[in-house]
């Protein structure tokens, strides 16, 4: 189950950064929404996100089941772990929210409705979550998928999310000022 969790995480990942960065692009002016492939992308990656959702909600249960059988909680020592649920639940939120900001139509192509300080901070929000969720759940995917040396990947991983990570928090910035603007 871990294997398949770890497949699906990796095409959320990819999923999501077409959509972080193709999003990006729309929100920044670059090119037009409502591309139609693109939504399509975008319910896929829910729905990606929802069956990772109900797989981590499972081994999160059976783990706290060993924790109340051995009576030891070892808090301390999987904090890493605890953060990594931790950020999930802010990314399932956020993720709603962000969802619920694009259900304006007009002429066909999606937009967004009203964009204001609230709905910028939850979208800052969903993308920390997402840089918190990726960079504590990024060590035991590698050994999941049988990569034993982190060294090898990890700065790389890491300096190419946070490099997207930032465009989609400046994307976001700049959509905030542009509805300001109006």
């Amino acid at each position: 189950m871990r294997r398949a969790n770890g497949i699906l995480a990796m095409a959320i990942l990819v999923l999501f950064l077409i959509h972080m960065v193709a999003g990006a692009f729309q929100m920044a002016g670059v090119f037009p929404g409502g591309n139609r492939v693109l939504n399509i992308l975008a319910y896929i990656t829910v729905a990606l996100i929802a069956a990772h959702a109900a797989i981590g909600i499972k081994l999160t249960c059976d783990t706290i089941r060993a924790i109340k059988k051995s009576g030891v909680s070892y808090l301390r020592e999987n904090k890493k772990f605890w953060a990594c649920r931790l950020s999930a639940g802010v990314v399932l939120i956020t993720v709603c929210f962000h969802t619920v900001e694009f259900l304006g139509t007009n002429d066909g192509a999606y937009r967004l409705n009203f964009f204001g300080g609230p709905q910028l901070f939850v979208n800052i929000l969903m993308v920390a979550g997402i840089a918190v969720h990726v960079i504590t759940a990024i060590r035991p995917s590698l050994i999941t998928f049988g990569i034993k040396s982190l060294a090898k990947y990890a700065l790389d991983i890491l300096i190419v999310l946070s490099v997207i990570l930032l465009f989609a928090a400046a994307a976001f910035i700049i959509y905030y000022i542009r509805w300001a603007a109006l």
